[in-house]
């Protein structure tokens, strides 16, 4: 019997896989916070680390509850490859691992740059990165090779949004401080054709619709073009409106959202419960 148990939890304000790169950019201005869990004595275990200036996080996936010997990747084409040649959350153990920069320590708080984990992940174990044994740049990475070729090649599609959509982008992004605009553009411009973990699949009316977390967007795709029609809750009201609602992410401009653009009668019904927000379906933590 193996027993184990967090050493931390991390906080990124990241609440939901969409907003977790699936490669953060390296360069980026962000923050995190390792938060210790104190009376354990790690003050001691974390001395001398801050000579280092990566770590690597071994860390639970927390929020998937199953496996599968086949996974769909979220990159590249709709091809399913075996679990243990991707990094797929759903794993026998639900183990992951991730190098991250370590910017400074203050007593059990470990100030961290970009990472690709969602809020509260449990941390299991810190160990330093050592560049001379770490580091394997000229190893073959089998199907990833070819997919990390194709992805630095020009986006494939040039995306645009309707003045529909355009306005409601501002709109989320003055009044709310919500832009998910960079994330949808980067995902249509490389592949906008129906795919389960990119969440992109057909509506009943025919179109196209794409899950940006809490949120979706409805496109047309003509030739090489990519048209965001319109923005929309991932949400409909009467599910909203539901007791028990209040940890949906951007509750309150998802009402209001729908105040400003009222649903038509084409909306689509509430999702399923594995489309919930909440749920965490392929890695929001790495790439596959």
């Amino acid at each position: 019997m193996l027993a184990m148990e967090p050493i931390g939890y991390i906080r990124t304000g990241k609440h939901l896989k969409f907003a977790a790169l699936h490669q953060p950019e390296e360069s980026a201005e962000e923050t995190h916070v390792l938060e210790m869990v104190p009376g354990r004595g790690y003050e001691d275990g974390l001395r001398d680390l801050a000579g280092f200036t990566r770590i690597w996080l071994l860390w639970w996936f927390h929020k998937n509850t199953s496996w599968r010997p086949m996974v769909l990747p979220p990159r590249g084409p709709a091809i399913r490859r075996g679990v243990f040649a991707t990094r797929s959350p759903h794993r026998p153990n639900p183990l992951g691992i991730t190098p991250v920069q370590l910017r400074r320590i203050d007593r059990l708080l470990l100030h961290l740059g970009p990472c690709d984990l969602v809020e509260g992940t449990p941390i299991f174990d810190i160990k330093p990165y050592i560049p001379a044994y770490d580091s394997f740049p000229n190893e073959k990475a089998g199907g990833i090779d070819s997919l990390d070729a194709a992805l630095a090649a020009p986006p494939a599609f040039l995306v645009s949004l309707s003045p529909l959509a355009h306005a409601q982008a501002l709109w989320l992004r003055h009044t709310w401080d919500i832009d998910f605009q960079p994330r949808l553009t980067q995902l249509l411009s490389r592949d906008p054709s129906p795919h389960r973990t990119r969440r992109i699949k057909r509506t009943p009316d025919g179109q196209l619709a794409i899950s940006c977390g809490a949120w979706r967007a409805t496109f047309a795709l003509h030739n090489a073009s990519v048209q965001v029609l319109r923005l929309e809750p991932g949400f409909p009201l009467r599910f909203l409106h539901r007791p028990g609602r209040e940890a949906v992410p951007d509750l309150a401009a998802q009402l209001a959202f729908l105040a400003r653009w009222p649903e038509t009668p084409s909306d689509p019904p509430p999702p399923l419960l594995a489309d919930a927000p909440q749920m965490v379906e392929e890695s929001p933590n790495r790439p596959t």
